[in-house]
């Protein structure tokens, strides 16, 4: 079907309504939603070799997953992007040679290793649909067995029983904007529907009795909790029915509790024990969010991280008595440390760590011995990243007073001319730009730009109060933090009183907010490459995939409610301002933000005159997956820079 794309000019209306019946540009999203003809013409053209070379050498600086390790402490299995496409790979002991198990173009990602570790539980994806089947693949290797892998549908693994004899799991194959619970038997390989009710359903925790904690989003963060019984087969309310809130939750160690983490009782989140009805913080006042929790199977021990300013923290308890317990000793000077995955009987435990200047480390710790051991060393071959850049937090102001949090790293030396600056937005919107070890941003850097990475309102890790900043017609009043980061940086990184040029980019809402800038904010920025990145909020909401709406209209707006503003927060509305040069990268089968929003913003703004160009990755979906696609997708945001920000090519 070849996809007529023309531009609609939105006019806010005084009917909201009227609105929401605006013509679309196009409609639906994946592959079949553009033609071939236009894929071919828009493919992703050769680099020059040389480009091509050096971004191949950096992404051969990598680190395996941290995986799971099998319930004798024996192996681990983790994956790896090494062959070019993620796959899983097992160690037989510590250090030494990986043995691949899965391969192919399709991306294989492990979810479970079963309790007689002879069994892996494993999901695989296609050409990046976001789609995923499940399967089983024996331990020593073998053929995959598919449990579930329908065309369209997503099928989500969500555990596997302890006597390893059930594997449950979600599926929108009864209705694609709603996630029924099935569960497959292993012996019989027959599958019972658990429960079919509208809504966005997950397991977040389940007791040996069968009963099972479920999870119903109902916006992008917010969720309600509910108790399934397998008697019953009935649903019974357990948290957050009364109003829209925050909240994850597991069972705790002790009959009729739940751990939550939620910031419903302060600005940041906290984690708490729910219990009679009542919340109960356990971390204390923090000035920054717990970022993430769990506790292990035999209920010992919980583990969470604190988000400081972007650095990770890590943490325990007993899960009894709630009291510190003293982690291992593990390398100082990390921006990063976090757990991983704990077997079943709580034994042994992963644990991660990132510096500025090396790929992650990956370690296991027994805590019955005190033990601690490094499974797996990250390989950086012909590379030495001590001379990386290490990102510095710094601060940029908003043209209200309001202090925006901003990494900056910066190519080594000195110079008489201002180094051009890439200002690149995270994706999200609720997502945080971090410091700590990236090969990404190192090529910039290695370019000679300075780059930069701001967390604008709405952003993760600052508090409720931030990541609601700009949420729906809210975001109107803080957008300009886009633009105001532009301002700073020509003052920031002028030299000799000459200010440098400043390039935006971004993915996903990154390339969202990358289009807003070089349209909305024109001339505050001298270049721009959007990749993934929406163009028009209502025709996002309206062709994104179903099972996604619901979620995303609670961060962007519904357009029978919200249409007159967000017209004006699109950036197809401001078209007519574009001056500067656009490129626009997309994938072709993404199902978050259709290929249709990259069509119509190229088509409307090459008829403004301004340079654009427009680069379709046709077995691609948000982003880029298979390692020679990564090469192109960086490569040529890499040569649209230095040819609009530094006169080469």
């Amino acid at each position: 079907m070849t996809m007529l794309c023309r531009l609609t000019c939105f006019i806010a209306c005084s009917s909201l309504g009227l609105w929401a019946e605006s013509p679309q540009t196009y409609k639906g999203h994946g592959a079949a939603s553009v033609s071939s003809e236009m894929m071919a013409k828009y493919a992703p053209p050769a680099l020059p070799a040389a480009l091509a070379s050096k971004i191949q050498r950096m992404l051969d600086v990598r680190a395996p997953g941290m995986g799971l390790v099998a319930p004798d402490g024996r192996k681990l299995y983790f994956g790896w992007s090494v062959t070019g496409t993620p796959q899983i790979w097992r160690l037989d002991g510590p250090n030494t040679f990986p043995v691949q198990l899965t391969g192919g173009d399709d991306r294989s990602s492990l979810a479970d290793v079963s309790p007689d570790g002879k069994l892996l539980v494993v999901q695989q994806d296609r050409k990046g649909e976001e789609n995923p089947g499940l399967y089983l693949l024996p331990a020593a290797g073998g053929a995959l067995q598919e449990i579930q892998h329908l065309k369209g549908v997503q099928t989500a693994f969500q555990f596997m029983s302890s006597d390893g004899a059930w594997i449950y799991y979600t599926a929108n194959d009864r209705k694609s904007d709603a996630y029924a619970i099935y569960r497959w038997n292993v012996a019989s390989k027959s599958r019972e529907l658990l429960l079919d009710e509208p809504g966005l359903w997950s397991i977040a925790d389940h007791r040996a009795d069968g009963t099972l904690l479920l999870s119903k989003a109902t916006g992008s963060l917010t969720a309600e909790y509910w108790e399934w019984h397998p008697g019953t087969k009935k649903l019974t309310p357990v948290l957050g029915q009364d109003k829209p809130e925050e909240y994850q939750a597991t069972y705790g160690a002790k009959p009729g509790q739940l751990l939550v983490l939620t910031p419903k009782l302060g600005e940041f989140r906290r984690l708490c024990v729910f219990e009679k009805g009542a919340l109960k913080p356990i971390t204390g006042s923090l000035a920054w969010d717990v970022s993430g929790f769990s506790i292990d199977d035999a209920r010992k021990r919980i583990l969470y991280t604190v988000n400081e300013a972007g650095y990770t923290r890590l943490f325990a308890l007993d899960a009894k008595t709630l009291a510190s317990i003293k982690l291992p000793r593990l390398p100082d000077g990390a921006d990063h440390v976090f757990n991983g995955s704990t077997t079943r009987n709580g034994r042994l435990t992963t644990f991660g760590v990132i510096t500025a200047k090396a790929p992650r480390t990956s370690y296991v710790y027994d805590w019955d011995k005190g033990q601690l051991t490094r499974w797996v060393v990250p390989s950086a071959p012909g590379m030495d990243t001590r001379t990386f850049a290490a990102a510095a937090l710094e601060y940029y102001p908003a043209r209200d007073g309001t202090k925006i949090p901003v990494f900056v790293r910066r190519p080594a030396g000195t110079s008489d001319e201002p180094r051009p600056v890439l200002v690149e937005f995270h994706g999200g919107p609720e997502g945080q730009s971090q410091p700590g070890f990236s090969t990404y941003a190192q090529l910039f850097v290695d370019a000679g730009f300075v780059f930069v990475e701001p967390n604008v309102r709405g952003s993760d890790g600052y508090g409720k109060t931030w990541l609601d900043a700009d949420n729906g017609a809210k975001r109107l009043k803080v957008w300009t933090d886009i633009e105001d980061a532009a301002t700073w940086a020509r003052k920031a990184f002028a030299v000799g009183g000459k200010a440098p040029k400043v390039g935006v980019m971004g993915g996903s809402y990154g390339g969202y907010a990358t289009l807003a800038a070089m349209t909305r904010f024109a001339g505050a920025y001298d270049a721009g490459v959007s990749i993934v990145g929406i163009s028009n909020l209502v025709t996002f909401i309206q062709n994104t995939a179903p099972y996604r709406r619901i979620l995303r209209i609670s961060e962007y707006g519904d357009p029978a409610k919200d249409g007159e503003a967000m017209a004006e927060l699109s950036p197809t509305t401001h078209i007519q301002k574009l001056k500067a040069p656009l490129q626009i990268q997309q994938g072709a089968t993404d199902p978050r933000v259709p290929v249709g929003e990259a069509i119509q913003m190229y088509e409307a703004a090459i008829k403004t005159g301004a340079p654009t160009e427009l680069i379709i990755f046709a077995d691609e979906g948000h982003g880029a997956g298979k390692r020679e696609n990564q090469v192109l997708m960086i490569g040529h945001a890499i040569r649209f820079m230095e040819t609009h920000l530094k006169g080469t090519k």
